[in-house]
């Protein structure tokens, strides 16, 4: 007679979107996140027998976001709220061992009028999603792994691939000077939690646009995606003292070199491209410690 197991399981509720604004007299502070939750919990009697007793339902799951969102009443970050939330499900529901929680957060930036800061205006400012994820258990361990994705960076010069190998099936030329452009997916985990996670996410992004990009005046050169990831990796874990592991995910979105009609190729016309591209990853971690992610 066969016999079965079940190893794991876990339920939660995804896509809860969520508006959050504190009123500081006039001036107001909004963020939207999409927030993902995820439990695990002493539920096998669900799955095995049918029975729900004792289960914190995915309804009540998604109740619960809008309610610590509003107990947040001091303006907080989204890494604040995912923990807070986290510890929520841990703490409130004696079945539950582990919560996890997922958050992007979309970019409204508050808008300048005339040179000053609107007092309630906020605009979309471009693709980039800032995100953390955070886990919570019985034992009072907490895990915070924040990051970002959809930051679409170029620069048309200061990048070359050359040296690679070469059989029957390569057609690519080599080259030093070509248009380098990628949609960065990014997340590091903190080894310990710092001070401020928003000085801590601009100190990340920073140190990664530093090295994809160089100084103002020049730039720096990149003789491959590779190299350049694992420098922007480098730079991070040099800005964010408590990040331990960086996982990142770098498409080479491909700017085709185009010979228009009755002429030649000057650097200057090409076939704007997003598919099919190359995509390079790796997690770079300060020596000793573990990747925190998996390829």
């Amino acid at each position: 007679m066969a016999s079965y197991a079940l190893p794991l399981h876990q339920h939660g509720k995804s896509k809860v979107r969520l508006g959050r604004v504190w009123r500081d007299g006039n001036v107001h502070h909004m963020v939207e996140w999409n927030v993902n939750t995820m439990i695990e919990s002493d539920m096998e009697h669900a799955f095995i027998k049918g029975e729900n007793t004792g289960m914190t339902a995915t309804d009540t799951q998604k109740n619960t976001v809008y309610v610590v969102a509003q107990r947040m009443s001091q303006k907080c970050t989204v890494e604040q709220f995912a923990v807070a939330l986290a510890q929520h499900f841990v703490l409130t529901y004696p079945l539950v061992s582990k919560s996890k929680i997922y958050i992007e957060q979309k970019p409204w930036n508050r808008v300048q009028q005339g040179g000053l800061p609107h007092d309630h205006g906020y605009a979309l400012a471009g693709t980039e999603v800032r995100t953390v994820y955070v886990t919570y258990d019985k034992a009072g361990k907490l895990d915070v792994t924040a990051g970002l994705k959809e930051l679409s960076l170029l620069k048309t010069t200061q990048s070359g691939y050359e040296g690679f190998l070469r059989d029957e099936y390569t057609l690519l030329p080599d080259s030093n000077d070509r248009i380098m452009a990628s949609t960065v997916t990014c997340t590091w985990k903190y080894t310990n939690q710092p001070a401020c996670y928003d000085a801590a996410f601009a100190a990340a992004k920073a140190g990664l646009l530093d090295a994809f990009l160089g100084p103002a005046k020049g730039g720096v050169y990149s003789p491959s995606v590779q190299y350049t990831l694992y420098n922007m990796a480098k730079n991070l874990l040099d800005r964010v003292p408590q990040a331990e592991s960086v996982f990142l995910n770098m498409p080479n979105i491909h700017f085709i070199p185009c010979n228009p009609v009755g002429s030649k190729f000057n650097n200057d016309v090409y076939v704007a491209t997003s598919e099919p591209h190359g995509n390079i990853e790796a997690v770079i971690t300060r020596k000793g410690m573990m990747p925190h992610a998996k390829l």
